[in-house]
């Protein structure tokens, strides 16, 4: 392994163990990085980016995703400013920095004169755990997707997304990527949903990122003409039973401080609040 005594470089595949123990510090808070890293082995090509280390007295204490999205990984406020440092030297690449708070905001207060400015800003978003079994009867209709549900799942994706991320994931041209990202969520069985008997969505979430620790969930949409019929709240209990079950002990999310329906929604399904992320997206 490549030493550094102080600062900031690269890692690559002999770095892998030290990362993963770094992660594991908080390992649902980082299971996004512990992921990315797990399935490329820190590898540039597969991560699409790289993956940052901050050394102090030659050993790894902090780190920075550092492709479509910027994450910081125990971050300190040093190293997260040596990171912020680093990536305005480089220029934006990144089209979200996302992580927990406190660093976010290191990173943008060096950043915010070079990369702004941003297209929104979420600074308060609760981040929530479940790691027992959820606290209201999970809906029996919610199933994992299959590739025959895509032309109703897919209409459905698109309009979490835009309606979350406030563009739609088509624009630019990239309806083909967004597509391809469904199917190999169906194919891993991290899709799941509830559909009607005309097979339109009801209720759906996807499981966007799983370590041996946790597994975040993303994309949990209900269309607005079945809002309010507690469709979300036994539906993500269905979702979470069956991720404790088959894929990761604790299940991770974070949302809108805003989106009272939802935070009420989880709640009553037994997450618990355990930090706060920021979410800068440009």
């Amino acid at each position: 392994m490549l030493t550094t005594r102080r600062g900031v470089r690269v890692l690559g595949a002999a770095d892998l163990a030290s990362f993963s123990a770094l992660a594991a510090r908080d390992a649902v808070v980082n299971v996004f990085a512990d992921y990315r890293a797990r399935t490329t082995n820190l590898d540039p090509r597969w991560l699409g980016g790289e993956m940052w280390g901050y050394f102090d007295a030659g050993d790894l204490v902090a780190a920075c995703h550092v492709g479509a999205n910027l994450v910081p990984v125990q971050c300190d406020q040093v190293a997260a400013q040596a990171f912020a440092e680093r990536a305005m030297a480089r220029g934006r690449t990144s089209s979200t920095i996302v992580g927990p708070s406190a660093a976010v905001d290191v990173m943008w207060n060096v950043l915010a004169g070079e990369w702004g400015p941003p297209r929104d800003c979420r600074w308060h978003q609760p981040h929530l755990v479940l790691v027992e079994d959820p606290a209201v009867e999970p809906d029996p209709g919610v199933r994992r997707s299959t590739r025959e549900d895509l032309p109703t799942l897919y209409p459905a994706c698109v309009a979490m997304y835009t309606e979350e991320v406030g563009v739609s994931p088509e624009a630019g041209g990239g309806a083909q990527y967004y597509r391809a990202r469904i199917l190999q969520l169906i194919s891993r069985g991290w899709s799941f949903a509830r559909y009607d008997d005309d097979g339109r969505v009801l209720f759906k979430a996807e499981v966007a990122c799983v370590s041996p620790y946790a597994a975040q969930v993303q994309g949990v949409y209900v269309p607005p003409e079945h809002r309010g019929r507690g469709l979300a709240t036994s539906g993500m209990a269905a979702v979470a039973a069956a991720v404790r079950r088959d894929i990761a002990p604790a299940v991770s999310l974070y949302v809108n401080e805003w989106n009272a329906p939802a935070r009420a929604a989880y709640e009553r399904v037994g997450f618990q609040e355990t930090g706060t992320f920021s979410t800068i997206m440009f």
